[in-house]
């Protein structure tokens, strides 16, 4: 198929079976997707219209991690973002709230939108509990990932804090700054990711995935070309913390061989 319509896409979520009314985050790949009639301005209006009905809250992440090294790290006046495309257009589409996360910012649509952003400006880490990443998993929600595979599936961060698995976050806090819409500059600080094993923890999180369709975890579908995954925030956590549970002393995510059966198949 050249080109997708709005009808096809909406069958395509339908497909997924996506519970109504529960906040949904989405990792994607434009490239992946393919090309949609009116495109990513007329996939967002899809996915916002369809996520938001009945309560409901559609959520793009709009990452500045790029900008650790500056002074500002996220410019709510601006539209700058390290994710691409589909990012951008979430930034500029007047129906978002951007959250003021001063690392991991996301945008979110839906009545509820200002309430779920609320105080991220004073995180401790960019994916804390308290933040927008833990209530995802507080509301029942889900992570729809279209074109990308776990290692894109920011959540996984907060399951690390939410278990308090050791050798995930560093215990030094990083300066950051948020230039707010009224131009008025907040400083704070983050703790960031850190782990002995690996320059980017989040390369393993792929080692999950068969984990999470063990437990079902995940519903598969397409958006556009893309496969994409549908996974409950509570279910993978709930998979990643009996991993842990059995695992004894060892570190699932400390090398790159496959997380062993017995850790979570019974």
């Amino acid at each position: 198929m050249n080109q997708y319509t709005k009808n096809d896409i909406i069958q395509q979520l339908d497909a997924l079976h996506t519970p109504k009314g529960v906040p949904v985050l989405f990792h994607s790949s434009l490239r992946a997707i393919g090309t949609v009639e009116g495109g990513a301005e007329a996939l967002l209006d899809i996915l916002v219209e369809y996520f938001t009905r009945d309560g409901g809250l559609f959520c793009v992440p709009t990452h500045t991690w790029h900008n650790l090294d500056n002074e500002i790290t996220l410019d709510v006046t601006s539209d700058d973002n390290c994710l691409g495309a589909f990012s951008t257009v979430a930034i500029r589409d007047p129906r978002g709230i951007r959250s003021e996360n001063p690392c991991h910012s996301m945008v979110v649509f839906g009545d509820k939108a200002q309430a779920f952003v609320k105080d991220e400006i004073s995180v401790p880490t960019p994916t804390a509990p308290s933040s927008c990443y833990g209530k995802l998993f507080d509301m029942g929600g889900y992570v729809l990932l279209a074109g990308v595979a776990h290692n894109k599936n920011t959540f996984l961060h907060t399951v690390d804090e939410m278990l308090d698995i050791p050798n995930r976050m560093g215990n030094k806090p990083v300066p950051m700054a948020v230039r707010k819409k009224d131009g008025q500059v907040i400083k704070t600080k983050l703790c960031l990711f850190d782990t002995d094993y690996t320059e980017d923890i989040s390369y393993r999180f792929t080692k999950y995935e068969t984990a999470f369709r063990y437990h079902r975890c995940i519903t598969d579908g397409f958006l556009g070309n893309a496969p994409t995954q549908l996974c409950s925030a509570r279910k993978m956590k709930e998979t990643i913390e009996l991993i842990y549970r059995n695992c004894g002393d060892a570190d699932p995510l400390a090398d790159e061989e496959a997380i062993p059966q017995k850790w979570y198949c019974f």
